[in-house]
């Protein structure tokens, strides 16, 4: 595959939190011959300002750790659709049932974006774009923000997506029906609960067969350095969970308050 589309450099983002899961997800979207960028120790929203900043990009295929590719093709075909078509963003709406939870129709969770960067630089002018930015509803996650912000100032290609038959999986669809790609959620999980490792574990497997490869097995050398690796993205990662405290005791009392 070309290293270019339509002239245009691309690149994959992948927010990373375990190096295992990352190589998983990698070896689904390396042949498309684009550069692969792990982004680790970033917050909830600061990646896509990572992203922005990187002038070396035109076009973010953004794709979480445990989000799996199943078809390249269509991935890159998505990519060509969004500029052609004078989208700034596509992705899947954050509401069930695609999604596990209730949250807003007009942002994108974050476990696959195609993102125009070139058109949102028109706009952006840094996190002072957001600063006083007001939107309706309630602020869910941190990363709202930015959707509705981008929302209200470019276009949004919203994909289809389903419940997977695992009973959490999100399947995500391109516009003419073909699989993106699988997204497990609760990577926070692997090697943290054999429930969830087993079926991110089947998920993978899945997806591979259908590409005609393999789960990636690891040598006990490579599993010690994730290990490693796992245990500084944690300890980096403390202070960030502190700073996100207040922000989650207000959502969990709203939540009760909505239930009332």
């Amino acid at each position: 595959m070309n290293n270019r589309l339509n002239g245009l450099n691309v690149k994959f983002y992948t927010r990373s939190f375990s190096k295992e899961l990352y190589e998983q997800s990698r070896q689904l979207y390396d042949a498309a011959g684009y550069e692969c960028v792990r982004l680790t120790d970033q917050s909830a929203d600061g990646y896509f300002f990572t992203m922005l900043e990187d002038k070396d990009c035109d076009v973010a295929i953004n794709v979480d750790e445990d989000a799996f590719i199943e078809d390249l093709d269509a991935v890159l075909d998505l990519a060509e659709y969004v500029i052609k078509n004078g989208y700034a963003n596509a992705g899947c709406a954050d509401v069930a049932p695609a999604c596990p939870r209730s949250g807003s129709a007009v942002v994108t969770n974050p476990f696959f974006n195609v993102f125009d960067l070139r058109q949102i630089r028109t706009k952006w002018r840094g996190k002072e774009s957001l600063r006083d930015f007001i939107f309706n509803e309630k602020e869910y996650e941190p990363y709202y923000k930015f959707f509705y912000w981008l929302s209200e100032n470019f276009t949004t290609f919203y994909l289809r997506g389903e419940r997977h038959s695992d009973g959490f999986s999100t399947v995500l669809y391109s516009p003419d029906g073909r699989c993106l790609c699988k997204h497990s959620w609760m990577s926070r999980f692997y090697h943290q609960r054999p429930d969830q490792t087993k079926r991110i574990n089947a998920l993978i497997d899945e997806v591979c067969a259908g590409r005609g490869m393999k789960r990636l097995t690891f040598s006990k050398k490579q599993i010690l350095r994730f290990r490693i690796d796992y245990l500084k993205r944690f300890i980096i990662r403390i202070p960030q969970r502190i700073a996100q405290w207040p922000h989650k005791w207000k959502r969990w009392i709203n939540n009760i308050k909505k239930k009332k």
